[in-house]
């Protein structure tokens, strides 16, 4: 099962995806968990160029086609050969995220994103996809809270995130089957409950 987390900076996804690891772990089942952008060698020195706050001149193209190249050589290197191995994977954030970020919340054509994505994922799609709702408010709230240095991603301006939240939202409102949307701001062990039920079901 390939099962992916989804949502806005510091909405707890990457926390649900560890509990959930854990939890797997725990049942001992194969399982393995990796991030995007990174998760091999070539992916973790694209995920530095990506997020590195000096480099604010960069298009919204070229840190597409950036995720992308990363997200290729993940999906190859590591995802694919571990389902085939009927290994669970998790991964924090996949093709969703450019959809949202760079096509809903950036200026390129949500078209040409999907055709991209096909290539840089092989054609692999996630069975079950988690998107932990929060608003761009309630992201800036937690980072000024947790005092959280934002990289050049994170940051970017509020009408950029309400847009990213917009796009996130019509892409599950697209695929009801695939998404389960989860109120971010609801308790952190009742979110994992949830997302332990649910997979139970499909398992």
């Amino acid at each position: 099962m390939f099962i992916t987390f989804e949502g806005i900076d510091l909405c707890g996804k990457s926390t649900q995806a560890k509990l959930l690891h854990e939890y797997f772990k725990s049942i001992k089942k194969k399982v393995i968990y990796v991030r995007e952008p990174g998760g091999t060698k070539i992916s973790e020195k694209i995920r530095h160029l990506l997020l590195d706050k000096d480099h604010v001149e960069m298009e919204y193209v070229t840190e597409f086609l950036l995720f992308s190249a990363s997200r290729y050589q993940l999906t190859n290197e590591v995802i694919i050969p571990h389902l085939k191995k009927s290994y669970v994977v998790i991964c924090d954030r996949y093709y969703d995220s450019s959809t949202a970020y760079q096509g809903f919340g950036g200026k390129i054509d949500v078209k040409s994103i999907n055709q991209v994505n096909k290539i840089a994922t092989s054609g692999l799609k996630p069975d079950v996809t988690f998107l932990l709702n929060i608003s761009p408010q309630e992201s800036f709230r937690r980072k000024k809270i947790m005092k959280k240095a934002g990289d050049r991603i994170e940051n970017k301006t509020l009408l950029y995130y309400k847009k990213v939240v917009a796009g996130y939202l019509k892409i599950a409102e697209q695929n009801k089957k695939r998404f389960k949307v989860i109120d971010g701001k609801k308790n952190l062990n009742d979110i994992h409950a949830f997302i332990v039920t649910t997979l139970k079901q499909k398992l």
